[in-house]
C-alpha cells in the first residue's frame, strides 16, 4: 500500500515524459532565428542612411528625380528595420500619390498600359506599410492585381500575372520576380489564388532553382524543364522562395523547401552569392535576398554566413575613410567599398549604392517578407499606419524615358546602375482586355495566409519542464515517506 502512490506518480512522469517527446518529434526544428545584435545594428544602420537618401519622400534615380521603384524597395527596408518612421510615412503616401506614375506609362502620354509586376508590387508594399491594399491613393490595388491574373482557358498561363498592354507599348514583360510579388501582394491581402502559386512553382527546375523568364524564343514556356539549359537564377530563387512561404496553397512548402536547399548549395565560401548573366560575380544584392530567403526557410546557419559577407561590404565611421560620412551604406561589392574607402561615393555611383543598401540590408536584418509589417522588427519602431491620401493625384511631368522601374529585380553590374525588370525581347503580347481571373482562394477570405514559423523552438523547454515538475513530484513523495 504505501508505494501505491509512487508508482502512480512514476506512471504519470512516464505518460508526461512521452507527450513531451512527441511535442518535441512534431515541433518543426526550422524556425528563423533571430539576427545577432550586431547584424540588427548593422541593418539599422544602412536603413538609417538609406533614409537620409530620401528628398520629399523620393528616392531619386539615375535620370530622374523620382524612382518610384527604388522608393519602393525603400519603404520595405525601412519597415523591416523600424528605422526612420516619419521617413516611411512621407514615402508611402508619395507613392499612394503616384500609383500610375509608377504601374503605367501615363505620365508620357502613352495610355491604356498597366504594368502587373509594378501592380503586385504596389499591393504587397501598402500591406507591408501598414497601409490598405483596397484603397492605396484611391486604387484598389488587390482588386487590379487579381485582374491582371491569366484567367482559365489559357493553359499552362493560367494564374499568371500579366501587363494590360497596347500595340504602342509591345509585350508583356511580366518575370519571376513580378509572379513572387503577386502571390505575396495576394497572401497579405486575403489569400492568393492556388492557380497563381502554382504558375510560379513552374517556374522551378528540377534541380530546385527558378528560373526569370517564363519565356522562350517569343513564346510563354510550359515550365522551366521545358525549356533546354535554363538558367537558374539566385534572386529569382529567392523572391520565389519567400513568395511560396506566404501560402498555404497545396505544393508551396515542397516547392520553397526545394528552392532552400538549392540556395545553400549556391552560396560561396565567404557566405557571398552572385546572380546570373552579368550579375554572377558575387554581389551584395543577391546576397541580401538569398540571406534573407534562407532566415525565412529556417537555413539559419546559411542566413548568418550571408549576414557576415554583407557586413564586410558595409561602410562605417571606422573604415570608411574617405565615404566616412557615409557610414551605413553597403556596397555592391568589394571594388565599389575599396574604390569608396579611397575617394568617397561619386555622384555618379549613388544610385548603385541606394540599390544595393536597400535589398543588401534586408539579409542582416533577416525579416523575410512575408512578416514585414507584422513583426515588429528586431530594436526597432513598429510600423505605422500609413496615412495615404484618398483619391489618385496628378503625376508630376516626366523627366525621363517611359521606363517605369519594377524592381526588386535581376541584380546589375556594378559600373552601372541596375535597368529594373528587364523584359525579355522575345515576351509574347498580352490581349488588351483583361483577362477574368479565376475566383478560388486557398488561403482564408481574410488574414495573411500561412506564413514561416518565427520565434524559438519550445519543444525543448516543454520536456524540460515535464521533467522538473515530475522529478520533482517524485521527491516529494518520497520525502513523505521518509518522514512517517
Amino acid at each position: 500500500m504505501p508505494t501505491f502512490p509512487l508508482r502512480r506518480i512514476g506512471a504519470g512522469l512516464g505518460a508526461a515524459t512521452a507527450t513531451a517527446l512527441a511535442i518535441v518529434a512534431t515541433t518543426p526544428l526550422g524556425v528563423a532565428a533571430a539576427p545577432s545584435p550586431t547584424h540588427t545594428a548593422a541593418a539599422r544602420d544602412a536603413a538609417t542612411w538609406l533614409a537620409g537618401e530620401y528628398v520629399d519622400g523620393v528616392l531619386p534615380g539615375p535620370f530622374t528625380p523620382e524612382d518610384w521603384g527604388l522608393s519602393i524597395d525603400g519603404v520595405i527596408a525601412l519597415a523591416a528595420t523600424g528605422v526612420a518612421g516619419s521617413t516611411r510615412q512621407a514615402a508611402t503616401a508619395q507613392i499612394a500619390a503616384h500609383v500610375r506614375s509608377y504601374n503605367s506609362y501615363d505620365d508620357w502620354g502613352i495610355e491604356g498600359f498597366t504594368d502587373g509586376g509594378a501592380t503586385a508590387k504596389l499591393l504587397y508594399v501598402a500591406a507591408a506599410a501598414g497601409a490598405d491594399p483596397t484603397d492605396f491613393g484611391g486604387w484598389d490595388l488587390r482588386a487590379e492585381t487579381v485582374a491582371l491574373l491569366s484567367a482559365a482557358g489559357t493553359g499552362h498561363q493560367r494564374g499568371r500575372i500579366t501587363s494590360r498592354t497596347t500595340e504602342a507599348t509591345g509585350p508583356d514583360p511580366s518575370n519571376t520576380f513580378d509572379q513572387s510579388f503577386a502571390v505575396l501582394g495576394l497572401a497579405r491581402s486575403g489569400g492568393a489564388p492556388q492557380e497563381t502559386v502554382d504558375f510560379l512553382i513552374q517556374q522551378q527546375c528540377t534541380a530546385g532553382g527558378f528560373r526569370l523568364y517564363p519565356d522562350v524564343d517569343g513564346a510563354p514556356s510550359p515550365s522551366c524543364d521545358t525549356q533546354a539549359n535554363a538558367t537558374l537564377d539566385v534572386d529569382s530563387t529567392a523572391m520565389a522562395v519567400q513568395a511560396l512561404l506566404a501560402t498555404d496553397a497545396t505544393g508551396a512548402d515542397e516547392a520553397a523547401q526545394r528552392g532552400a536547399d538549392w540556395l545553400v548549395a549556391q552560396q560561396r565560401a565567404d557566405g557571398s552569392f552572385g546572380g546570373s548573366g552579368p550579375t554572377s560575380g558575387a554581389n551584395s544584392n543577391s546576397t541580401g535576398l538569398a540571406g534573407q530567403a534562407l532566415a525565412a526557410a529556417g537555413r539559419d546557419a546559411g542566413a548568418a554566413r550571408a549576414a557576415e559577407a554583407l557586413a564586410a561590404l558595409q561602410l562605417t565611421t571606422a573604415n570608411g575613410g574617405a565615404a566616412a560620412a557615409d557610414a551605413g551604406a553597403i556596397a555592391y561589392a568589394s571594388e565599389a567599398l575599396t574604390e569608396a574607402v579611397t575617394d568617397g561615393i561619386a555622384d555618379t555611383f549613388r544610385d548603385q549604392w541606394r540599390r544595393a543598401t536597400a535589398q543588401a540590408l534586408l539579409g542582416l536584418a533577416r525579416v523575410p517578407l512575408s512578416r514585414i509589417g507584422l513583426d515588429v522588427p528586431p530594436s526597432g519602431e513598429p510600423t505605422p499606419s500609413a496615412t495615404v491620401p484618398p483619391t489618385p493625384t496628378g503625376s508630376p511631368s516626366p523627366t525621363g524615358p517611359p521606363s517605369p522601374s519594377v524592381s526588386p529585380t535581376p541584380t546589375t553590374a556594378p559600373t552601372h546602375s541596375p535597368t529594373p525588370s528587364a523584359s525579355p525581347s522575345g515576351t509574347p503580347p498580352t490581349p488588351t482586355t483583361t483577362p477574368t481571373p479565376a475566383a478560388s482562394v486557398t488561403s482564408p477570405a481574410a488574414g495573411p495566409g500561412r506564413l514561416p514559423t518565427t520565434g524559438a523552438a519550445i519543444g525543448g523547454y516543454v520536456l524540460t519542464a515535464l521533467l522538473l515538475l515530475g522529478g520533482g513530484a517524485v521527491l516529494l513523495v518520497l520525502g513523505r515517506r521518509r518522514a512517517t
